[in-house]
């Protein structure tokens, strides 16, 4: 019987027929995949016929989304600035200006009234260092801790966040497939095996109804199916379900301690950075108001650092000049600013804490929560996804249907 099976001239056609269908399978899900994030930019023709990723071409939605439905649970901005513990920016911004403020100091005098500068002795210049030095913890202490109290006001963080993903595609589809990469992964690895089930269901039905239209069907089916069965799977049931002796729960939910641990520390080092933080709080939106804060309490320096040579200061440099330098001293205060805050070794202790609460927050959000963090990248346009495994599948069938049964 088994060497009838094995001689019958269509024996490795109808063998054909299974794996072909888990190839197809297997390939329409692996483009389902790439063409969730690739290309980067629209390729083609628009405003019908090309592609970009989806998740590149959703990118600002893609943003607002992560910011709305992700940050939002994680912890607020003032939660954040606190975690990255105030008191410690605050003598890592002096430890850093310290070495320069000699410097600094020269610069301004020199500047605003080199005469006077110039001909004061040095003990006495000595002595406004001093001064300036003596000065610069309290001053800078009270600044960080009035703008912790005001974040908000000096911080867009929606802003923030979403020009910095949008404007980097990369780093937004990375936030997806290295979080998501065991899913998507499977998704990739499933399609061959569901494609091969399929594909015997279409073996059986082809030797008893030999129709030229049966193969393209069913490739339109098993492209159109494998998706979609993996992406449930993925995603169902949101809550653990016990059957007999196995637990059964969506694959990302299983997995998310380890996916908030992915998830947090990109978010920690690319995204949501005290550097990020600085950048947008001197040239965000919000920049005037934290501008304001800063001079606010940097100008009394003058006022300290002057007292020393008061007597000579009222003759030489009057009042219109006094101003003069408190205007200059708080513009060099908004150009050093940033400045300590290229400190590598600085910015990573802070995130390492702010991961630590973040990534605490994120294991805890209830399965329904959870799976937004990735469940967006396929919601959007999932059907094109599909519908472009089914065609591919149909052609597949018609490529099988012509080279292989000659029909």
């Amino acid at each position: 019987m088994i060497d009838q099976v094995l001689q019958h001239p269509d024996f490795w056609k109808y063998v054909s027929i299974p794996l072909v269908a888990a190839f197809v399978g297997w390939s329409t899900n692996w483009v389902a995949v790439k063409l969730t994030f690739l290309p980067l930019e629209f390729i083609g023709w628009k405003p019908f016929l090309g592609w970009q990723g989806i998740i590149p071409s959703k990118a600002s939605k893609m943003a607002e989304t992560f910011m709305d439905s992700t940050m939002s649970r994680l912890g607020t901005l003032p939660e954040v600035f606190e975690h990255m513990e105030p008191e410690k920016i605050s003598a890592h911004i002096v430890r850093s200006l310290d070495p320069r403020m000699d410097e600094i100091t020269d610069e301004i005098m020199l500047e605003t009234n080199p005469v006077l500068w110039e001909n004061l002795l040095g003990l006495v210049r000595d002595r406004v260092y001093e001064r300036v030095r003596e000065r610069l913890p309290h001053l800078v202490e009270n600044l960080v801790s009035e703008i912790g109290e005001n974040v908000e006001e000096v911080v867009d963080l929606k802003h923030m966040i979403v020009n910095r993903l949008v404007s980097d595609k990369v780093l937004l589809n990375r936030l997806f497939l290295e979080s998501g990469s065991a899913e998507f992964k499977f998704i990739i690895r499933s399609g061959f095996y569901f494609g091969f089930l399929f594909g015997l269901v279409q073996l059986a039905v082809w030797i008893f109804f030999p129709l030229w239209w049966i193969l393209p069907v069913f490739g339109l089916l098993v492209g159109l199916a494998t998706n979609w069965i993996a992406l449930n799977l993925i995603f169902r049931p949101l809550e653990p379900k016990k059957m007999g002796p196995f637990t059964l729960q969506g694959l990302f939910l299983k997995r998310q301690k380890e996916v908030a641990g992915v998830w947090c520390h990109i978010v920690t080092r690319e995204i949501l950075t005290l550097r990020a933080l600085t950048h947008s709080m001197l040239s965000g939106p919000k920049s005037e108001r934290s501008h304001s804060l800063i001079k606010k309490h940097i100008k009394p320096i003058v006022d300290e650092a002057v007292g020393v040579i008061r007597p000579v200061a009222q003759v030489a440099v009057g009042l219109e000049n006094f101003a003069r330098i408190k205007e200059k001293v708080g513009e060099k205060a908004l150009d050093v600013s940033a400045d300590p805050f290229d400190n590598h070794i600085f910015i990573e202790d802070r995130a390492i804490v702010v991961e630590g609460f973040m990534r605490e927050r994120m294991e805890s959000l209830p399965p329904a929560q959870f799976q937004d963090l990735l469940r967006p990248c396929f919601q959007e346009d999932e059907f094109k996804l599909i519908l472009v495994g089914g065609v591919l599948g149909a052609l597949a069938g018609i490529a099988q249907l012509v080279l292989v049964f000659g029909v």
